[in-house]
């Protein structure tokens, strides 16, 4: 019996042995990368997708080889309940263990965007909602949303002139809000002190400025222009002259082709500066820093007019007469783009 017993031994333990080594290397065989770097995947993580669910979409991708194991890792781990949803990108070079902590961290794939000075808020949702950053809908909403302004400490009705140009890193689930905020920060951030004190100055309102700045922006891109530019508005606005701003006219059509006609010139809009003295009610742009600038600290001139001479600058005249001249050389084809 003792020699049966022993026989039984000698087979019993190597076998068990085996089994426990096979199930070890199983274990371990679960812990590689399913492929290589190659191969990729995109996957939206939800707001109370159970774990199980996020598991058995990664084994679908083939970014993992079993769901089961994998959800048994998240929970020894304890990382099952730590999932951020999001959107992730993963590659099959990566292990379970570093997409456990890719999930649990909010690793969440971004987007690098560059928002150019100039743009308006309608042409910076175009940017956004190609991307597939914001709703076209909601951002169009919140952007003259009362509560969502009187949050940001904003004496205005709209956010268009706050959404500072500059290039964000952002994700897809921010949301509109989150992006506005993030955008109106930056604005803060360049807005210092020292330019509310100028702004006091010269006896204008911080939205003032920010109007100002952005017709400045859209009536020239060149640097060396537009404090020129922003001191012949000063000198118009000291006069009660009209600022006979195109940009701020073709803001106020709806359906602008391109070219400005000369019965634009007469619609009734607060923005048409042809017809209303003083500046517009509010931005018609979101001008950079050189703009803002420029319009706290404009060029000392004689200035009242300027006419573009078609190449990107402009001749600057300080009577009607010489710039009459001005807009007959230079706008002989075309209708006097003048200030």
């Amino acid at each position: 019996m003792r020699r049966l017993w022993s026989a039984m031994r000698c087979l019993v333990v190597p076998c068990l042995l085996l089994l426990g080594l096979g199930g070890i290397f199983t274990c371990l065989g679960q812990l590689q990368p399913v492929s290589n770097a190659s191969k990729v995947a995109v996957l939206d993580i939800f707001q109370g997708e159970s774990f199980a669910d996020v598991a058995q979409r990664l084994q679908a991708h083939q970014m993992i080889r079993n769901a089961r194991a994998f959800v048994w890792m998240g929970r020894l781990g304890g990382l099952d309940r730590k999932i951020i949803p999001g959107e992730y990108e993963f590659h099959g070079g990566m292990s379970p263990v570093r997409i456990l902590r890719k999930l649990a961290s909010g690793e969440v794939r971004s987007y690098t965007v560059t928002i150019p000075e100039g743009f308006s808020a309608r042409q910076i949702a175009d940017v956004l909602h190609e991307k597939h950053l914001v709703d076209r809908e909601e951002w169009f909403r919140l952007l003259r949303d009362p509560a969502l302004i009187r949050t940001l400490s904003l004496s205005a009705d709209t956010l268009e002139g706050y959404l500072f140009p500059d290039t964000y890193v952002l994700t897809r689930h921010m949301g509109s809000a989150t992006i506005m905020r993030t955008m109106v920060a930056r604005f803060k951030q360049i807005v210092t002190e020292e330019y509310r004190t100028r702004a006091a100055a010269l006896g204008l309102s911080l939205h003032q400025v920010v109007t100002l700045a952005s017709v400045v922006e859209k009536e020239t891109a060149r640097s060396d222009e537009r404090a020129l530019i922003a001191g012949v508005f000063h000198n118009r606005l000291r006069r009660n002259i009209p600022l006979q701003s195109d940009p701020t006219v073709i803001y106020a059509l709806h359906d602008f082709d391109g070219n400005l006609h000369k019965k634009d010139l007469s619609i009734e809009s607060p923005y048409n500066t042809y017809r209303v003295r003083g500046l517009p009610p509010g931005p018609i742009t979101n001008p950079g820093e050189a703009a803002i600038r420029a319009a706290l600290y404009p060029e000392s001139t004689r200035y009242l007019y300027f006419v573009s001479r078609n190449d990107g600058s402009h001749e600057f005249s300080t009577t009607l007469a010489e710039h009459q001249r001005a807009v007959r050389k230079h706008q002989l084809r075309h209708r006097p783009r003048s200030s």
